[in-house]
């Protein structure tokens, strides 16, 4: 449980990085940067909030783990679980 408590922190944490640096505005955005970013924290929500509570915590990483990066472009910080 605490490794899923863990996963779960650092999905937190990524999607506030997220929100901090859309939030921020200071360097203008491609529109397809910020379409595949949209479209990836979307799909990570959508699977996170099944009314059956069945959810892929590797695929929520992974789409929020590829936002991330699409709008930093650091692969390291996007290595969420090994």
């Amino acid at each position: 449980m605490q490794n899923k408590e863990m996963r779960l922190r650092r999905i937190q944490h990524l999607a506030h990085e997220i929100m901090d640096e859309m939030n921020r505005g200071n360097q203008p955005r491609q529109c397809e940067t910020l379409q595949l970013t949209i479209d990836n924290l979307s799909r990570a929500i959508g699977d996170l909030v099944d009314p059956h509570g069945h959810f892929s915590l590797d695929y929520i990483e992974d789409k929020v783990g590829k936002a991330h990066y699409l709008l930093f472009k650091n692969e390291k910080k996007v290595k969420l679980h090994t």
